[in-house]
C-alpha cells in the first residue's frame, strides 16, 4: 500500500472513530446509555488519536472552510473568563442534578458528617478515627450552623469543587493562555474519575486545589527572581495537610520532582527563603505533632496510622491499579489522549528536545505526575480521587502538546477538543447518575430506613457493618462487631445489634449467641427495599 493510500485510510478511520465517539456521547445525553454495557462508553478516541497522527500529511495540507474559520474567530472574541463562568455554571447544574440520584450520605461521607455534627451538637461521631484530618469536618461544622441537613454538607462539596476548578483555570492561564486553561478545566470535569466525586462531601477535590497552588508557587520560586513564593507554598501545603492527611504523599512527590527538575543547587541558592519555608512548615505542623504524640506516643503516629488504613493486598498494589487504569479509567478516552500527549511532552523536555524557556517546568510537572502515581501507589490502595493532581498536570501538558503539534491549526483543534469535552461532561454526568450511583443508593435504601427506625432519645449504640451511615441517620453512636467485642459500651446505653439479610462483617448464629450472652433481648424485623434486604434488630434490654 502506498503512503498516499495509507494516509487516506488513516483519515477515514480517524473520522469514523471520532464521529462514533460523538454519537456515543449524544446517546448518553439522550438517556439511552442503557444500550451500552453498564452505561460505560467505548473508548473510540483511543483508536482515533493514532489514526489522526498517521493522517497528518492530509489534514495539515487541507484548508478549513471559511465559515469554520469565521466561527472560530467569533468564539475567540469571547473572553476566557466568560467561558470559565459557563463551565462553573455547568458544574453547579450537574452537582444539583446528581443530588437526586444519590440523596443519602455514603460511608466515607458519613464519617466526616458525623464529626461535623458532633462538634455542632455533641452527637456521637460514629465511624470517626483519630487518623482522619480535621479540615473537612471543620468546614462541615460551619455548614451545619447555616442549615442542619445533608444538603448543607453537600454544598461544601460544591464550593470545594468550584474552588479547585477556578484554581486550575488561574494556574493554567498563568502557564499557558486563558482559553487553553478553559480547555483544561473542561477536560478535568469530563473525566469519570473526577465527576463521580463532585456531588459528595469529601476532601480530595478541595485538597487538590491547594496542592496545585503549591505546584504553581514552586515553579514561581525558580522562575521569578527573589520571589517569596516558597514560604507561601509551605503555608498552603499546611492547609492541604489538615484538609487531607494523604496530601503528605503528594507533597513528597512534589518535593522529589522539584529536586529532580531544578537540581539541588537551585534550591540551596534560595538560602533564606528556603529556610523560612521550612520554618513555616514546621510551625504549621507543630499542633498536629503535639496532638499525635498525645494520642499515639509518636509525632508521626497519626500519619502512619492513616497509611495503615489502606485496603491494599500487598505493598504496591495501588501502583498496579494505577498502571491498569492509566489513563482511560482516570479521565475517559478524550482526557486519556490528552494526558498521554502530556506525558510525551514531558519526556521530550527531559530528553532535551524541548529548548523552550519553560523546559524545566515541563520536566517538573511531568515528573511530579509520575511520582504522585508511584508514591501513592506504594503507600496506599489505588483510587482515582487520590491522584487528581497528576491528572490535572498531565492534562495541562497535553493541551500544550496538542497546540504545538498542530501549529497554526491549534485554534481549530483546541476549539474542537473543548466542544467535545463539554459534550463528554454532560454524557459523563449521565454515566455517573445511571451507572455509578445506583449501587451506593441501593445500599442506602437498606441502611437509612433501618437507622431512622432505631433512633432513640437517650444514649444508644448500633453494632453494624455500616456504622458511619447508620450513625448519621439514627443519631446514635455506631461501631463494628469487632469494635464492640473489644470495647463494651458505657452503662445505660441502649445496644442494638443490626444484621442485614445480605450484610457484611456480621457474626454467624454461634458468635451472635456469645455476644448476647444471658441478656434479655427484643427482636424486631425491619423491612427495607435496598440491596441489603430485610434487617433484624436485636436490642439488648438487661443483664
Amino acid at each position: 500500500m502506498s503512503i498516499r493510500s495509507s494516509t487516506r485510510a488513516a483519515l477515514v478511520v480517524a473520522v469514523a472513530l471520532t464521529l462514533a465517539a460523538v454519537a456515543q456521547q449524544l446517546l448518553l445525553i439522550a438517556g439511552l446509555g442503557g444500550l451500552l454495557p453498564g452505561w460505560q462508553p467505548w473508548p473510540f478516541l483511543l483508536g482515533a488519536a493514532p489514526a489522526w497522527w498517521l493522517a497528518r500529511p492530509r489534514w495539515r495540507r487541507a484548508d478549513p472552510p471559511r465559515r469554520l474559520i469565521r466561527a472560530i474567530r467569533g468564539l475567540r472574541r469571547i473572553p476566557g473568563t466568560a467561558y470559565l463562568m459557563a463551565v462553573l455554571a455547568l458544574t453547579a447544574a450537574i452537582w444539583a442534578t446528581l443530588q437526586d440520584h444519590e440523596p443519602y450520605m455514603a460511608h466515607e461521607e458519613a464519617v466526616y458528617a458525623n464529626k461535623a455534627r458532633s462538634w455542632a451538637d455533641g452527637t456521637p461521631d460514629a465511624g470517626w478515627g483519630s487518623y482522619r484530618p480535621p479540615g473537612l469536618p471543620a468546614l462541615g461544622r460551619v455548614a451545619l450552623a447555616v442549615h442542619d441537613d445533608v444538603g448543607s454538607l453537600r454544598a461544601v462539596a460544591l464550593l470545594l469543587t468550584l474552588f479547585t476548578l477556578i484554581t486550575t483555570y488561574l494556574v493554567t492561564a498563568r502557564w499557558t493562555t486563558p482559553r487553553r486553561a478553559v480547555v483544561v478545566v473542561l477536560l478535568l470535569l469530563s473525566g469519570l474519575g473526577f465527576l463521580r466525586r463532585v456531588p459528595e462531601f469529601l476532601n480530595d477535590i478541595g485538597a487538590t486545589g491547594l496542592l496545585l497552588i503549591v505546584v504553581l508557587l514552586v515553579t514561581r520560586a525558580q522562575e521569578v527572581r527573589r520571589s517569596y513564593a516558597l514560604p507561601v507554598a509551605a503555608a498552603v501545603a499546611v492547609g492541604a495537610f489538615y484538609l487531607r492527611y494523604g496530601s503528605v504523599g503528594t507533597l513528597l512527590a512534589i518535593a522529589f520532582a522539584a529536586l529532580f527538575a531544578y537540581g539541588p543547587r537551585a534550591w540551596l541558592a534560595q538560602g533564606r527563603r528556603l529556610a523560612t519555608a521550612l520554618a513555616v512548615l514546621a510551625l504549621g505542623l507543630l499542633p498536629h505533632f503535639v496532638h499525635a504524640t498525645l494520642v499515639t506516643g509518636s509525632p508521626l503516629g497519626l500519619i502512619l496510622s492513616a497509611g495503615s488504613q489502606a485496603n491494599r493486598a500487598y505493598v504496591g498494589d495501588g501502583l498496579v491499579y494505577y498502571l491498569a487504569i492509566f489513563p482511560y479509567r482516570l479521565a475517559g478516552d478524550l482526557g486519556a489522549v490528552v494526558m498521554a500527549g502530556g506525558l510525551l511532552l514531558a519526556v521530550r523536555a527531559l530528553r532535551g528536545q524541548d529548548r523552550g524557556a519553560h523546559a524545566a517546568r515541563r520536566v517538573f510537572l511531568g515528573s511530579t505526575s509520575v511520582l504522585v502515581f508511584v508514591v501513592l501507589g506504594l503507600v496506599t490502595d489505588g483510587e482515582p480521587r487520590f491522584v487528581y493532581l497528576a491528572v490535572i498536570l498531565l492534562t495541562v501538558l497535553g493541551v500544550e502538546a496538542l497546540a504545538e503539534l498542530t501549529g497554526r491549526r491549534n485554534r481549530g483543534l483546541l476549539t474542537a477538543v473543548a466542544g467535545l469535552a463539554g459534550l463528554t461532561t454532560v454524557g459523563t454526568a449521565q454515566v455517573v447518575a445511571h451507572g455509578a450511583m445506583p449501587g451506593p443508593d441501593g445500599l442506602s435504601r437498606s441502611t437509612v430506613p433501618v437507622a431512622e427506625r432505631l433512633a432513640a432519645d437517650g444514649p444508644c449504640l448500633l453494632v453494624t457493618g455500616y456504622e458511619p451511615e447508620m450513625g448519621w441517620y439514627s443519631g446514635c453512636d455506631a461501631v463494628t462487631y469487632a469494635q464492640y467485642r473489644r470495647t463494651p459500651p458505657p452503662p445505660g446505653t441502649r445496644v442494638t445489634l443490626v444484621l442485614f439479610e445480605h450484610g457484611r462483617l456480621q457474626p454467624d448464629d454461634t458468635a451472635l449467641a456469645r455476644l448476647i450472652g444471658d441478656r434479655d433481648t427484643t427482636v424486631r424485623t425491619i423491612p427495607a427495599d435496598g440491596a441489603l434486604g430485610t434487617a433484624t434488630a436485636v436490642t439488648l434490654t438487661s443483664v
